[in-house]
């Protein structure tokens, strides 16, 4: 389980800076990171960094698969980590 708890504090760090460093390269109109890759970083655990990066960069809060998409993928893992709590 710590491991686990470690895993989740970098995935989230990384997804946060990859949310923010699109969004840079947005505003400098620089080639950008792929959608794909925002989303398999917040399935692979850094969905809350995602979501706390989406709202501090203003970044990807107007595609509704975003905004209902990180959410849930939060949700999914919140319930995740609530079960394997309850299993130990």
């Amino acid at each position: 389980m710590k491991y686990l708890y470690i895993w989740l504090i970098i995935i989230n760090i990384i997804t946060f800076a990859v949310f923010g460093i699109d969004k840079k390269k947005a505003i400098d109109g620089k080639f950008r990171i792929s959608e794909l890759t925002l989303f398999v970083l917040s399935l692979l655990g850094g969905s809350l960094g995602g979501l706390i990066a989406m709202h501090i960069f203003h970044h990807k809060t107007r595609k509704w698969y975003f905004k209902f998409g990180i959410p849930l993928i939060l949700i999914a893992w919140i319930a995740l980590i609530a079960r394997l709590v309850t299993q130990t």
